[in-house]
């Protein structure tokens, strides 16, 4: 048990920024201990393979840097799409918001160190790349150990800002820090990139194509000169994302009933292959890579690159060099500034909008902690000086000290604005308001029952309870030791008139009927197919037809919405276990964990009383 404990905790955001802190000390203490050479000469083992005249041999420290790290932009890519398909950057508003902030924090950093920099002589000049970029895993990491106990929406927030920041210190690595370019490789790269999008406008649906591709692709873009971080990222974006369909896991559940029905190796391949077309091939590859990038990529790159010789007077030699002044200057304070002063005026002029909980004093303690460089500025150390130089150990060391600084002025940043702004979350409301009343609400079960669920429902929303028989698993597990509360948030195209049409029947006391019945006929909800409905059910139809656009029947649908704003439910669907909104999956059996851990935390509070 505790092992698996120990595993949970690593696999999550806080835990993996805990791991790369442990990785660069082991890093630093095997560098400058009595074993350093060992260290040093490991990364410059070489490591090849010659088949039919074509072969690739490079050191073990370029087969990490030009080789690893590519997964690790091609997960950076992946999110990038997913977020245009369907995440932050779909909203205009907030979108033009990442983008401003992204820019003013890639932009003023680089004045930061040029002006540093060039103010002593100018050597080291070409290091600039190396305070563009933020680690996000690090970023994340510190937000969950530092920042709000609930920081949802300022996490969604940074996001979205470093997709912007990715994006454009990646392009800076691949056009700044890239080798002399060789043709014909960079043709087959461009190819490459063209079969990729090819494949994503054909709807390929397999994994398969694209891997093959991407490894056509890497190989070339390592031969042709250009750096191989530019390509994974942009084999990322070319990998399609969308929204989960319907109609595809309606069709693997079909396939599911015949496995059950006859299982076999045919039917089991079937059921995979059509569970494979439910999910888009970006959100497959993301799911596969993800975990592996944080824990194994990402750490074995700082163990690559955070080892600095500090013996020898490195440390003394770093704090009185420009290089390194310009890397702390340029990460603590040209982030914090940069995307922490452009996000204030883009807000103040109208020019994006925050998510919903988040206030200027959290954004500040986000920007602070977009200071944390460490895996793309390292990056470009070595691309721009080398690790070993004398300016790749002082700016190395000016990283890492930025490191340091950024989380602790995150840190404080986030206090003061506990303390002095309120700003103790930056969420969306957990709590449901108002709270259930049984005048008003909808109530299925004993008015008195144990436990509460509340959900916020849309009637053409295809992955409410009613509409993938959660609900009846819930009955059928709970019994009268539930309460099975609805509220209206209709946000489809024909989900206004149909939440009126529920509370038109409502009034002759046949909610529940009409949403057990409608919720079988989600694909016909125009306003004849409602009426017809009434007709079926035996209510007045002159009544229903009545109240269907009567005032009062308006009135109860927008309580419900004010409710659900209130309360931080913006989709469907949303629960709320006895009060508290559930996060994550809302399966059955993730429903019937929470009421079961809703029950024994009630009955611990009534032993303890």
């Amino acid at each position: 048990m505790e092992r698996r404990t120990s595993w949970r905790t690593i696999r999550t955001e806080s835990g993996a920024a805990v791991l790369l802190v442990v990785v660069a000390v082991v890093a630093l203490l095997w560098a400058n201990s009595p074993l350093s050479e060992s260290y040093f000469g490991l990364w410059d083992v070489e490591i090849g393979f010659s088949v039919s005249g074509f072969g690739l041999h490079m050191n073990l420290h370029h087969w990490i840097n030009d080789g690893l790290m590519v997964v690790f932009f091609f997960v950076v890519g992946l999110e990038v799409r997913q977020e245009f398909a369907h995440g932050s950057l779909r909203d205009a508003s907030r979108a033009r918001l990442a983008l401003i902030a992204g820019v003013a924090g890639v932009a003023l950093p680089a004045v930061f160190y040029i002006l540093i920099v060039a103010a002593a002589g100018g050597d080291g000049l070409g290091g600039w790349g190396a305070v563009v970029g933020t680690d996000t895993a690090f970023l994340l990491g510190a937000l969950a150990l530092f920042g709000p106990k609930l920081s949802g929406q300022l996490r969604v927030f940074l996001l979205t800002l470093t997709v912007v920041d990715d994006f454009l210190a990646v392009s800076i690595i691949g056009i700044v820090y890239s080798d002399e370019i060789r043709l014909i490789p960079l043709l087959i790269a461009v190819a490459c990139l063209a079969g990729l999008w090819l494949l994503g406008r054909s709807r390929q649906w397999s994994a398969t194509p694209y891997v093959l591709l991407v490894i056509v692709l890497w190989f070339a873009t390592v031969d042709s000169g250009v750096h191989a971080s530019l390509a994974g990222m942009v084999a990322g974006l070319l990998i399609p994302a969308y929204p989960t369909r319907r109609h595809k896991v309606v069709a693997a559940r079909q396939l599911f009933r015949d496995f059950w029905q006859s299982p076999s190796a045919a039917s089991a391949r079937a059921v995979d292959r059509g569970l494979a077309r439910g999910i888009s091939v970006n959100e497959r590859m993301h799911e596969v890579l993800r975990m592996p990038t944080a824990l194994v990529i990402v750490p074995i790159f700082a163990l690559a690159n955070a080892g600095v010789d500090l013996r020898g007077g490195v440390l003394v030699d770093s704090f009185q060099s420009s290089v390194t002044w310009g890397v702390i200057v340029g990460l603590v304070l040209g982030k914090l500034l940069g995307i922490g002063l452009a996000t204030f005026v883009a807000v103040k002029l109208g020019a994006g909008r925050l998510p919903e909980g988040v206030g200027m004093g959290s954004v500040f303690g986000g920007a602070a902690l977009s200071g944390i460089g460490f895996t793309v500025s390292l990056l470009v150390i070595g691309l721009a000086f080398g690790s070993t130089s004398d300016l790749g150990r002082q700016a190395t060391v000016g990283v890492l000290v930025a490191m340091v600084l950024a989380t602790a002025l995150g840190w404080l940043i986030f206090r003061v604005a506990a303390k002095r702004l309120g700003e103790e979350t930056a969420d969306l409301p957990m709590v449901l308001t108002p709270p259930v009343d049984p005048e008003v609400d909808h109530i299925r079960g004993p008015e008195d029952a144990q436990l509460t669920l509340v959900e916020y429902i849309d009637f053409e929303c295809h992955y409410c309870a009613h509409a993938t028989g959660s609900w009846e698993d819930l009955r059928s597990r709970f019994g009268d030791d539930l309460r099975y509360v609805v509220r209206q948030l209709p946000h489809h195209p024909h989900g206004p008139i149909a939440a009126r049409a529920s509370e038109a029947a409502s009034n002759q006391g046949m909610f529940w009927p009409w949403l057990d019945f409608v919720f079988t006929r989600q694909d016909a909800l125009e306003r004849e197919d409602l009426i017809r409905y009434a007709e079926e059910l035996g209510l007045d139809v002159a009544q229903f037809t009545a109240d269907l656009d009567s005032a009062a029947v308006r009135a109860r649908v927008e309580r419900d919405l004010e409710s659900a704003d209130a309360s931080g439910a913006h989709a469907t669907p949303t629960f709320f276990v006895d009060g508290r909104r559930l996060l994550g999956s809302y399966d059955a059996r993730t429903l019937t964990s929470a009421l079961e851990a809703s029950r024994r935390g009630t009955r611990t509070q009534e032993v303890r009383s």
